[in-house]
């Protein structure tokens, strides 16, 4: 199976992470085991994109995005868990999970877009894409923003309302998000498979067969939530010792390492000039945080018995919309290049700073 990615120098990292958790060191646990992520997920986004060449680029964008989620859902889900069984980490719990939702959209919308364009627009100088696609994802990532704004702005419009119904607002909203998702699937799969239809420009051979690519996938998914396990039951060790807000891990340092796959297959095929899949994963991660993942966690956590709602905080959804807006802005014509890149990213660092000092 082929490694040779710089990444892979970190895989030391995954039997050090194990060696720090049990030995008590659990502030460089999570540090060790958050690096220990990323060449695993470089594998998931390998197999994965190995697998995508057998698809289409439409499909394969799709399944790149879903199993590069799959680290960002496996750590909510270990975070949903450690609450459930410690309600005195109910709080801080909820702030990652939250925030990392919030920072996954982020970092993929601003930070994997914005290194697409700029590794593109060097090696190209101009890349064109399906505008009409693009608009359509900017229209379904808008929708899904809604489903933030309206929880938050009730909150904020209505201070006696009760955290009750804030809980019973989220999870309904949840619902209807989940619902608008599977007809995006059928409308992308099935009514309107030919808006997604792209022509590949670069005929590929896998370098993998099926069974060495879900080989691979499976046993970095397995390493991967192994990983998660260690990160989540580190958080609180690590935001005390080195005074790291619990909201910048959420935000900034879990959706860096727990969504590197989409940061690496992303900028490769953006190299290759196949912006349809780099945008795809880009773009299609944020839409299925958004209206897959988040309501998902909604919903757990309810039947967890803990009270996680879809009101992110003004600041987290005002910015999460601006950066829906400016990305909508950047891709209505179809075509980017590396300046496109450089002001995302520039963006992402402002907010960054942002949730460093809030």
């Amino acid at each position: 199976m082929p490694t040779k990615n710089p990444l892979m120098w970190l895989i030391v990292a995954v039997p050090l992470a194990v060696l720090f958790e049990y030995n008590g060191s659990h502030a460089l646990a999570f540090f060790v085991s958050a690096a220990a992520i990323m060449p695993l997920a470089w594998m998931m986004g390998k197999s994965t994109e190995e697998l995508s060449l057998r698809t289409g680029e439409s499909i394969g964008g799709l399944l790149n995005a879903t199993l590069g989620n799959a680290v960002e859902m496996i750590i909510s889900l270990f975070a949903l868990y450690a609450a459930y069984r410690n309600p005195e980490l109910v709080e801080s719990m909820v702030v990652v999970v939250q925030a990392s939702l919030i920072g996954s959209i982020l970092g993929n919308l601003l930070l994997v877009l914005g290194l697409a364009f700029v590794w593109g627009g060097i090696h190209h100088r101009n890349q064109s894409f399906n505008s009409q696609v693009s608009q359509t994802n900017g229209s379904l990532l808008l929708l899904a923003l809604i489903g933030l704004v309206v929880p938050a702005a009730f909150a904020a419009a209505n201070k006696s309302a009760s955290e009750q119904s804030i809980l019973e607002l989220s999870r309904w909203t949840a619902l209807v998000l989940l619902g608008i998702y599977g007809l995006n699937l059928l409308f992308q799969l099935r009514t309107h498979a030919e808006l997604y239809a792209t022509e590949s420009h670069h005929h590929e051979e896998p370098e993998m067969n099926a069974k060495q690519a879900l080989t691979m996938l499976v046993t970095a998914t397995v390493l991967v939530a192994w990983m998660a396990h260690i990160l989540v039951a580190s958080i609180e060790y690590a935001a005390t010792e080195y005074n790291i807000p619990h909201l910048f891990i959420g935000v900034i340092l879990v959706p860096l390492f727990g969504n590197a796959a989409e940061h690496m297959t992303a900028v490769v095929v953006a190299k290759k000039n196949k912006m349809d899949l780099s945008i795809g994963i880009a773009v299609g991660s944020s839409i299925q945080i958004a209206l897959l993942i988040a309501p998902l966690m909604i919903l757990v956590a309810w039947a967890m018995g803990i009270g996680l709602g879809l009101n992110f905080g003004i600041f987290e959804t005002v910015v999460t919309l601006i950066s829906v807006l400016i990305v909508n802005f950047i891709v209505q014509d179809g075509e980017s290049n590396w300046l496109e890149g450089v002001m995302l990213l520039a963006t992402y660092v402002i907010i960054g700073l942002a949730f460093l000092y809030i």
